[in-house]
């Protein structure tokens, strides 16, 4: 019938918004205007006669019936971009789009390297890399991998271990400790001004030490609650307070004597950061190798 003729674009733009949570940074995503996208899926509800998605002047909200729209669109979308990219690669090679999800430090330390080498490899391929702090369903939002820390991955996907294994790391400008001395164990954090990162969900993100099985998990005080590492580094910069960052973040600023790291036998090696996909059977030619090039930077 007519009516269940749907584009892919049609399901991208679903995709698209759901994950934006705002139709003018999906129609950003897709290069479209937000008249035409706001266009397309009024269309789609029309002749799905469901309403997909409730919209107010300030927010946009995905309905019961959208969410099981993207849970079975999701999939097979993805399965036949990778069917279309696999007949094209047969004469052309890795080819198409690739769409990666990370948080920001594991896209810098580890994920931005295996890029541009793939890049440099496969230049017919298109790389869209988004970075954010919460947790998605790589498969539900139209993305191709994921990449956290392994404690983070979920259980039903394949795994590649990027990069070297983490460590967090407390530092502090050699002023601050001028001032207020260096804490020798974690408990003495709470009497010092520590800055504290507020994560994507709202909560606290609380820091953590661990040495000779001994683990410690302390909800830090201090004058400054901020969302973004860079910010945080500033205010470290300035004196402001500790801060507590993954080691690869702060790396230089620790070289440099710009920063200060103290509790380091307190910050043992943690988890390695991940790459993970879901188990599909026909992966495109473009994903295949990616995923071979990031076993082959872990040989």
């Amino acid at each position: 019938m007519v009516q269940d003729r749907l584009a892919l674009n049609d399901l991208d733009a679903v995709i698209a918004v759901a994950r934006r949570g705002s139709f003018r940074q999906a129609a950003i995503d897709l290069d479209v205007s937000t008249t035409a996208l706001s266009n397309t899926i009024a269309q789609l509800e029309a002749r799905l006669e469901s309403r997909l998605f409730n919209r107010t002047t300030r927010s946009v909200a995905i309905t019961e019936a959208g969410r099981v729209f993207l849970e079975q669109v999701g999939p097979a979308l993805q399965d036949l971009r990778a069917a279309l990219d696999a007949v094209r690669s047969q004469n052309a090679g890795p080819s198409g789009t690739l769409r990666i999800n990370a948080f920001a430090s594991a896209a810098r330390s580890a994920l931005l390297p295996l890029v541009i080498e793939f890049l440099q490899q496969h230049p017919k391929v298109h790389i869209d890399l988004v970075t954010e702090g919460r947790l998605v369903d790589i498969v539900a939002d139209g993305f191709d991998f994921g990449v956290r820390s392994a404690g983070l991955v979920p259980n039903d996907v394949i795994v590649v271990p990027v990069g070297p294994p983490q460590r967090y790391a407390v530092v502090g400008s050699p002023a601050y400790f001028e001032q207020h001395g260096k804490p020798r164990t974690p408990s003495e954090l709470l009497g010092h001004q520590c800055i504290r990162v507020r994560l994507p969900n709202g909560a606290i993100f609380p820091w953590y030490f661990e040495r000779d099985g001994e683990v410690t998990r302390l909800d830090v005080n201090g004058p400054l609650t901020l969302d973004e590492s860079s910010v945080v580094k500033v205010a470290v910069q300035a004196g402001m307070g500790l801060g507590f960052f993954m080691e690869q973040d702060v790396r230089d600023e620790i070289r440099t004597g710009e920063f200060v790291q103290v509790l380091e036998d307190w910050t043992p090696a943690r988890d390695r950061l991940c790459l993970y996909y879901p188990n599909r059977r026909n992966p495109s030619a473009a994903a295949r190798a990616f995923i071979e090039l990031a076993r082959a930077s872990q040989a």
